[in-house]
């Protein structure tokens, strides 16, 4: 078949939800960060914008790497 073909729109990411006023505390420090953005090759399922599932976790394009590798020092035994 000729002629001009045209590739399907992607997909706009979903709106995000209004950040929360409450303290963070430690459980949530590393729920929905501005820098979140969501690794496609996961089940959209997964999608709950925590850093696990986020296309820079752990990776040197993380703003944030310092903080989880001191995360990771504090676990380990002494």
């Amino acid at each position: 078949m000729k002629g001009p073909y045209r590739l399907p729109p992607r997909a706009a990411a979903p709106p995000r939800p209004a950040a929360a006023t409450e303290p963070v505390d430690a459980e949530h420090r590393f729920y929905d960060r501005p820098c979140y953005e969501f690794n496609r090759r996961l089940l959209p399922a997964w999608n709950d914008r925590y850093c696990e599932h986020c296309r820079h976790y752990l990776t040197p394009r993380c703003p944030h790497i310092d903080e989880f590798l001191d995360d990771v020092e504090d676990l380990s035994p002494e």
